[in-house]
């Protein structure tokens, strides 16, 4: 049989499909996509880190209007650098193995601009503008009629915001939502 030979040890191949939704083919299928977006630099450096602006050109990122803040949420720098690891863990919270809540903890963390583990009417407002496309298509009256809706609907505590739990709550009502939260390799 004809091996196709790895940046990875098989040991390395263990640990990462332990740690993933993937199966090793689809790590070294990962790997490719990633060393694909910067081969110059990934080369044979499997601990290379690349800018988000290389990650964000990764096609379904690129058209993602939340895909700045899907790469600060999976990157484990403090410069928004992407790692092999950052990736695989990324497209692994994106696959259609992983589960409903991983997809929701991780949406939550996205929608949460300001990072305070609630998702307030500021963070309402980011996600409105990202989703209508920041072209005005909804007057500052209409976002904040929309945001008002939001609330009534998940906000079970009355606090002006979302917890995790509503948030989950409200996602897990969602038929849709595993289908919308997704990224191929």
């Amino acid at each position: 049989m004809g091996q196709v030979k790895s940046q990875f040890s098989e040991e390395e191949l263990q640990d990462y499909e332990d740690l993933t939704y993937f199966t090793k083919k689809e790590i070294l299928f990962a790997h490719k996509k990633f060393k694909a977006l910067a081969p110059e630099k990934v080369g044979h450096n499997k601990n290379a880190r690349l800018a988000m602006t290389k990650i964000l050109q990764y096609p379904e990122l690129r058209v993602n209007p939340f895909g700045d803040r899907i790469c600060k949420v999976f990157s484990s720098s403090n410069n928004g650098e992407i790692s092999f690891e950052d990736f695989l863990d990324m497209m692994s919270v994106f696959s259609d193995a992983a589960p409903k809540s991983v997809k929701a903890e991780h949406a939550f963390r996205i929608f949460d601009f300001d990072g305070d583990d609630m998702i307030g009417k500021n963070d309402l407002k980011q996600v409105i503008q990202r989703l209508t496309g920041y072209n005005n298509a909804l007057n500052e009256s209409d976002i904040d009629q929309l945001i008002t809706n939001i609330l009534e609907e998940a906000d079970l505590d009355d606090d002006g915001a979302l917890s995790f739990a509503e948030f989950e709550h409200i996602i897990d009502k969602s038929s849709d939502f595993t289908n919308s939260f997704r990224i191929r390799l």
